[in-house]
């Protein structure tokens, strides 16, 4: 906590300023392997918000019929919604194992990343993607998740937006339309990726 010296009749005393709580942000609580739904059903009952994006995956095992699964797109993460002082009962719970940050403090998540993977779910497009700092760099610039930047990649026949959070060090794939994307920092002379 931050600390000033004042200064008042020849003498020195120290004054704690508390800084202003912004209010709820998201944070990304880190949990131990395969309970991520369990602690997100502890959060809801305690009526914090909270965010545990999904993908589907078909699997089949030896002699069984396929299964569709709906996994964590982040293993051992999930998002919540709750100011400062809402920490410590999210790290009580039992299967949470931290808030990402710094020993300091949490980093906050921007809520438009939040929103961009909440569409993304919504839309069932979505899907675990190897993290990435490099490639082409575009921008989304009509739809829900105008103005998100992220990486241009490429499955098969069909365009994917990479969405990378920086925090917790992952990144998701969103399928997108090419007409929805622009380029930034185009190579002089490079066409256009979008249009091959």
């Amino acid at each position: 906590m931050p600390e000033i010296l004042h200064l008042a009749n020849g003498h020195i005393s120290k004054l704690c300023v508390h800084a202003e709580d912004p209010g709820p942000q998201w944070f990304a609580a880190y949990t131990t392997p395969r309970h991520e739904k369990h602690v997100a059903e502890l959060l809801k009952e305690r009526n914090i918000e909270t965010f545990l994006p999904l993908y589907r995956v078909a699997r089949q095992w030896k002699k069984s019929a396929p299964v569709v699964l709906e996994l964590p797109l982040f293993p051992s993460y999930l998002f919540v919604r709750i100011s400062r002082p809402s920490r410590g009962i999210v790290l009580g719970l039992p299967g949470v194992l931290s808030i990402v940050g710094s020993s300091a403090e949490p980093w906050p998540l921007p809520a438009f990343e939040i929103e961009a993977l909440r569409f993304g779910s919504r839309m069932g497009r979505v899907e675990p993607h190897p993290y990435l700092k490099v490639g082409e760099r575009v921008r989304v610039k009509s739809g829900p998740m105008s103005g998100l930047e992220g990486v241009l990649a490429r499955k098969k026949n069909e365009l994917r937006f990479v969405l990378t959070l920086e925090v917790i060090m992952r990144s998701v794939a969103v399928e997108v339309d090419a007409n929805d994307l622009e380029m930034i920092d185009r190579p002089d002379n490079s066409e256009s990726a979008l249009s091959a």
